[in-house]
């Protein structure tokens, strides 16, 4: 099977998807993400974490949330930053 043809088969109308803006998709039966949620959550960037520029900070965390970071092996810092930024960007999102 082409892929034309499969395609078609889908019924899928690709065109008006094409043309489909943002705010045309229907998005009220997504839950909101609870804290819950979030926490279980792993952030990436198209797979990969992305690096800028850092600001080294003295924070204070439980440390069960450390070992559990630390656990998961190198990069643990960065992993953590990008929950945050994660967290941020939601926050953002949700004020607008």
């Amino acid at each position: 099977m082409n892929k034309s043809s499969t395609l078609k088969a889908s019924g899928t109308d690709w065109k008006r998807l094409k043309d489909m803006k943002d705010e045309d998709i229907d998005t009220s039966d997504i839950p909101p993400v609870t804290p819950e949620m979030f926490a279980r959550a792993i952030v990436k960037k198209g797979g990969v974490f992305v690096r800028r520029v850092k600001q080294p900070v003295t924070l204070r965390v439980e440390a069960d949330v450390l070992e559990w970071f630390k656990a998961r092996g190198k990069g643990y810092q960065t992993e953590m930053n990008a929950v945050l930024e994660a967290y941020v960007k939601a926050h953002k999102e949700a004020e607008k």
